[in-house]
């Protein structure tokens, strides 16, 4: 008997002998399944400790830490930003953003894309490297 699946994102139709070492392919599912949970909890682990360490960072700036934070908080929610982006999530004033996402720039936890004066999309590299580990064409 065949059992068969289909399969749209191989573009077909994916056919098992059902009886012929069933077992065997079950157990090949769960290990990619396994695998695949095994590496999201990895970088769920190396996210949280680069944030945590990039927020002690931003702390130590004295008087500008608290605004800064707010950016940075943002740039946590979504990696890849622009300044009314920022402005918008954080209710912050535009030259208090752009003012706190230098600092985050200076301290290399930030950097700016397009380099254009307006417009500009501001990205936190090393978040963005840890979602995309993994990824990388063969």
């Amino acid at each position: 008997m065949d059992i068969i699946f289909n399969d749209q994102q191989l573009g077909g139709r994916l056919r098992y002998r059902a009886g012929k070492d069933w077992e065997a392919w079950v157990d090949f599912f769960l290990e990619g399944v396994g695998q695949a949970a095994a590496g999201a909890v990895n970088s769920a682990k190396d996210l949280v400790a680069l944030v945590q360490e990039d927020r002690q960072r931003v702390q130590g700036l004295g008087r500008t830490a608290a605004t800064t934070l707010w950016v940075f908080a943002s740039l946590c929610q979504r990696p890849l930003a622009t300044l009314n982006q920022v402005r918008q999530r954080t209710g912050l004033s535009f030259p208090s953003a752009a003012k706190g996402m230098e600092a985050l720039a200076e301290l290399g936890i930030a950097r700016e894309l397009t380099g254009q004066r307006r417009n500009r999309i501001f990205a936190y590299d090393r978040y963005l490297s840890i979602l995309n580990e993994g990824t990388e064409p063969l």
